[in-house]
């Protein structure tokens, strides 16, 4: 790998890790006030209330590390109709889990950099600590030499490992419960939904659009011009034939080749309607072929145990083509990787590339278009992409939809 990649992958895995500790770290401060809320619920009026609050401030705290969280309707407030309300529920049992699993993560954010900077300088100023006391912050070992100072810095690169290898883990685990049981469930209001149903429906027109007018394009600036310049070489070859029949001859062979051209320009517009391999080789097959093709060298794992409806295998096979001429135009990625697997009634598909990263959805980059023809399947589009790199898109489709 060349320095420059060696770079660039150090560069995006610490940016990555540094926004996860942060994110660990601003989930703290909604964990903290877990038990308190908890503890209001049970001993003091208007603990409903606090909670929804609290619920709030997660919400809008999920929003700015990642995708919007949508509020369900405003649930009530009387302890006795909030018993029996499913917002209420779902954001107590969040209350629960943020307080077990949240505030624990949420700690380790903050105590890892700590841990981290006091191990890896410790040769700096072990002579200056107490004859006797713990080397390390783990609580074991006496430093008496050089080389027992630079065992415990041994132990801060170790924590510094940690950081860099779990923390993005760690953020996910931490904000699940709060995208999963804060956000506007099945048993939301009605309105919500059929708001959030007109959004979609009014992506998916815009997206169609968008499709037929690069169709159009495709045929009218290419296949179209080819085929008219089939036709004035045959009108001017039958023209000829007779007093110039070799002449006649290389105007044919102009012709048939122009003919070739139009006929494969026609064959890339249909497979971009919808590609045959999907129904032949299924989305394993496409994908392969799609990665096989791809200007930068991508790697495809692909566990799909049963086939999906062919609209979704298309917005699938679509996304990832998409995703990868953006890696191709914009990232400077020496590789890419297409990952695709099918839990429950769901498809997950994720993209990653080591490139340059910082990724914009409003930069003309093809994002917008992705997202809205995964939004016309009820689906969801999580983009992480920050400057330095690696970027990941991770799409998640109804695998029957």
């Amino acid at each position: 790998m060349a320095t420059a990649d060696v770079k660039s992958l150090a560069v995006g895995t610490a940016t990555t890790a540094g926004a996860a500790l942060g994110q660990l770290v601003s989930g703290l401060g909604t964990a903290v006030l877990a038990p308190f809320v908890l503890l209001w619920l049970v001993l003091a009026p208007g603990g409903v209330r606090v909670l929804h609050a609290l619920a709030g401030m997660e919400r809008v705290r999920l929003a700015r590390w990642g995708p919007e969280v949508i509020a369900p309707a405003p649930p009530p407030t009387r302890l006795r109709a909030a018993l029996a309300d499913p917002t209420t529920r779902r954001e107590l049992l969040w209350l629960v889990r943020h307080l077990v699993v949240g505030l624990p993560l949420g700690l380790l954010g903050f105590v890892l950099p700590v841990l981290a900077v006091r191990d890896a300088a410790f040769p700096l100023y072990w002579r200056l600590a107490p004859k006797d006391a713990t080397a390390t912050s783990i609580g074991v070992g006496v430093a008496h030499s050089w080389p027992d100072a630079l065992a415990v810095c041994l132990l801060g690169v170790g924590w510094i490992a940690i950081m860099l290898g779990l923390t993005p883990g760690m953020a996910r685990l931490q904000a699940n419960p709060g995208r999963r049981l804060l956000s506007a469930g099945p048993d939301a209001d009605l309105s919500l939904r059929i708001a959030e149903l007109t959004a979609t429906r009014a992506a998916a027109l815009d997206a169609h659009a968008t499709e037929l007018r690069r169709i159009e394009r495709s045929l009218h600036d290419g296949t179209q011009n080819r085929i008219v310049t089939v036709t004035v070489l045959l009108g001017a070859a039958r023209r000829m034939v007779a007093r110039d029949p070799a002449g006649a001859d290389e105007l044919l062979e102009r012709a048939q080749s122009a003919a070739e051209q139009a006929l494969a320009e026609l064959r890339t517009v249909s497979r971009g309607i919808l590609p045959p391999v999907l129904a032949d080789r299924g989305l394993a097959g496409a994908l392969t072929g799609l990665a096989a093709e791809s200007a930068v060298p991508c790697t495809v794992d692909v566990e799909v145990p049963r086939r999906c409806a062919a609209s979704v295998e298309a917005t699938a096979y679509f996304v990832a083509a998409e995703a990868l001429t953006n890696i191709a135009k914009h990232s400077g990625a020496s590789r890419a990787t297409i990952t695709v697997r099918a839990p429950g009634s769901r498809l997950l598909l994720r993209i990653t590339d080591d490139g340059r990263g910082g990724a914009d959805e409003h930069a003309g980059s093809g994002l917008t278009g992705i997202r809205h023809r995964i939004a016309a399947h009820d689906g969801t589009l999580h983009l992480t992409s920050p400057p330095g790199g690696p970027t990941a898109l991770e799409a998640d489709l109804p695998c029957g939809a």
